[in-house]
């Protein structure tokens, strides 16, 4: 694997409250995650992932970019499941926010969990999938769940389309005995010879706030919206972790002359 950004969209629409994996398919996502976010780093530390889910009114930033695992496991235990999946306007969501991650030398991926009915026809995701191999973002997508024929026929023809050179791949994992997570090691997208190959340019190509904002700007409002409440959020998380740190600190400190005032009294006791 090479340096890169990746986003993690999980899918926690109503489906994923299924316990036809381990022990639903909700928390089968989040030990993956944990085991995805672990590969990227050990892969290269400068790497950094995001969170995203796709569940309920619309997609939702749960953590941008990070190195530390805090942030992406806080954003896991706040989300809800709830609602229908919305697979492309998640997909556009976090092809903006790596447009606007901070370190651009890193390379652009998306890892998506599908567990769910895709709403979306095959037209519609192939399109997008052109216009995401456009902007050189490599796609992964991680298919359990609801596996009938129809979709796994989209997710094939999406991967297939989004391909820059060996950069994308799917993944689809039946319910079995082994965990989602131990079969994602071995898969391609985790555990395979094409896990390092990214697009080749971290180039932006021509998909930004701007092209949303002109071809929907209810998505790019969510964007910005969805990215600054978690950008509050951290930082407030921040300052009232300083703020007990110097409670604690104040706390530790001990009052002035207290010492003092009990070696006086023990003078006083042996003069007597």
């Amino acid at each position: 694997m090479s340096l890169e950004a990746t986003m993690v969209i999980v899918d926690n629409s109503e489906s994923s409250r299924n316990g036809d994996y381990t022990s639903t398919r909700w928390q089968a996502q989040v030990d993956a995650v944990s085991v995805i976010h672990s590969a990227k780093m050990r892969a290269h530390p400068q790497s950094a992932v995001g969170l995203m889910s796709m569940g309920g009114k619309g997609p939702e930033v749960l953590s941008t970019f990070t190195s530390e695992f805090g942030g992406i496991l806080s954003g896991l235990h706040r989300t809800k499941i709830h609602g229908t999946p919305h697979l492309s306007s998640s997909i556009q969501v976090a092809a903006l926010a790596l447009k606007h991650r901070s370190e651009k030398s890193q390379r652009q991926r998306i890892i998506v969990f599908s567990c769910s009915p895709i709403e979306e026809d095959e037209k519609t995701l192939v399109k997008l999938a052109k216009k995401m191999k456009k902007i050189n973002v490599s796609i992964d997508v991680i298919a359990f769940g609801d596996l009938e024929s129809d979709q796994t026929k989209k997710l094939e023809a999406f991967v297939e389309n989004v391909k820059g050179g060996d950069g994308s791949n799917l993944a689809i994992i039946p319910p079995g005995p082994n965990l989602l997570s131990e079969e994602l090691q071995v898969s391609p997208i985790l555990g395979g010879d094409n896990t390092g190959a990214g697009a080749e340019d971290s180039g932006e190509g021509a998909f930004g706030f701007e092209d949303a904002a002109e071809n929907d700007p209810e998505l790019a409002f969510a964007l910005r919206l969805s990215l600054e409440e978690e950008k509050n959020r951290q930082e407030k998380e921040k300052q009232e972790r300083e703020q007990q740190e110097g409670k604690t600190n104040l706390d530790n400190i001990p009052e002035e002359g207290s010492s003092g005032d009990k070696k006086d009294g023990g003078d006083k006791m042996d003069t007597a």
